[in-house]
């Protein structure tokens, strides 16, 4: 049971990247693509029906998380407490500058809260990449299972590590680059004013996007030896990384060939991929030490009892929201 529930929990996560990915990508991408107020409008516009429902994955990713592994949900918010603070106030000023836009029509203040925008945006893109780093590097615990860790130390990946390393600083770049393209391949879906200049910036963000997963993926080999120790067990893995490859070599492909909406999906399935071969690499750890071994998701699940308990409400409420997801994304048109 504590599989099938590691399962959903790292989907809850990954549905969370796949959609506020692109809001993320969005913001990062404002001050690049639109180059009046009439195109910031319409980039702004192509989120606005979407983006604070997309935002809330994230919350029911901690809800599902404190479910089905309480345990593992207090020894994160302990040892993540800084950098849990600093997502939360980053998240704040990123819907400031979406939701106060509007309250007061001036040119300086809108400018204030494009930039408030752009700002939150993009360091929620490198904060998020760098919890997942820190998530796959692994932490030191203590005896008692429980870790702090400081936001940095000498930035070196050795037994004491910080939350910002060498390591979780290339992957944090490498998440604010992948869901830059992401963005990017929404905008040029949704915003027909934009559709050129999202196009442009979706073509120059795709090598970046390749070289840099490239290097993190090398890099976590070198960091993480559970990774490929478990790709060595569980050859099935690489399926995902295929998957990844494929899907990012498609979203180029059809982008070309005018397929925007169909590009998007594209890079849906590669921000998708990348974050289940992170939770593949890992498993059966839910958080790995950084001398070794680590929680096990087993160790630090609920009874039996509560998943299966929690399961009969979760799976029907997850089912709710799908359809009511799915009725939001149809009000808008795409273009294919």
């Amino acid at each position: 049971m504590h599989a099938l529930w590691f399962t959903l929990v790292a989907g809850m996560f990954a549905a969370y990247a796949v959609l506020d990915g692109f809001d993320l990508g969005v913001g990062m991408l404002l001050p690049l693509v639109a180059r009046d107020k009439r195109e910031r409008e319409a980039a702004l516009e192509s989120i606005g029906p979407v983006w604070d429902g997309n935002e809330v994955f994230l919350v029911a990713g901690g809800g599902t998380l404190y479910l089905a592994f309480p345990k593992l949900f207090g020894v994160f918010a302990s040892g993540f407490y800084l950098p849990i603070h600093v997502v939360l106030w980053l998240l704040v000023g990123r819907a400031i500058g979406l939701e106060m836009r509007h309250k007061v029509h001036h040119a300086l203040w809108e400018e204030l809260c494009d930039g408030l925008f752009f700002v939150s945006s993009l360091l929620l893109a490198i904060f998020l990449g760098v919890a997942l780093g820190n998530v796959v590097r692994g932490v030191t615990l203590d005896a008692d299972g429980d870790f702090f860790a400081p936001l940095w130390t000498d930035l070196r990946v050795g037994a004491n590590v910080g939350v910002i390393d060498a390591y979780t600083a290339l992957v944090g770049v490498t998440v604010a680059l992948v869901l830059a393209h992401h963005g990017a391949l929404w905008l040029a879906t949704r915003a027909p004013a934009l559709r050129t200049s999202a196009r442009r910036w979706a073509e120059r963000t795709w090598v970046p996007v390749l070289v840099s997963t490239a290097a993190a993926t090398l890099a976590t080999f070198r960091v993480q030896p559970l990774v490929p120790r478990h790709l060595a067990e569980r050859p099935w893995g690489a399926a995902l990384g295929v998957i990844a490859v494929v899907s990012l070599g498609a979203a180029l492909v059809l982008r070309r060939r005018g397929r925007d909406l169909a590009a998007f999906r594209a890079s849906a399935c590669f921000v998708g991929a990348l974050f289940a071969c992170a939770c593949f690499g890992i498993y059966p750890y839910a958080l790995p030490d950084r001398a070794g071994g680590g929680l096990r998701a087993a160790d630090v699940a609920a009874s039996d009892y509560a998943l299966t308990v929690g399961l009969m409400w979760w799976v029907p409420g997850m089912i709710a929201v799908a359809l009511y997801f799915g009725w939001v994304y149809r009000r808008t048109s795409c273009d294919d």
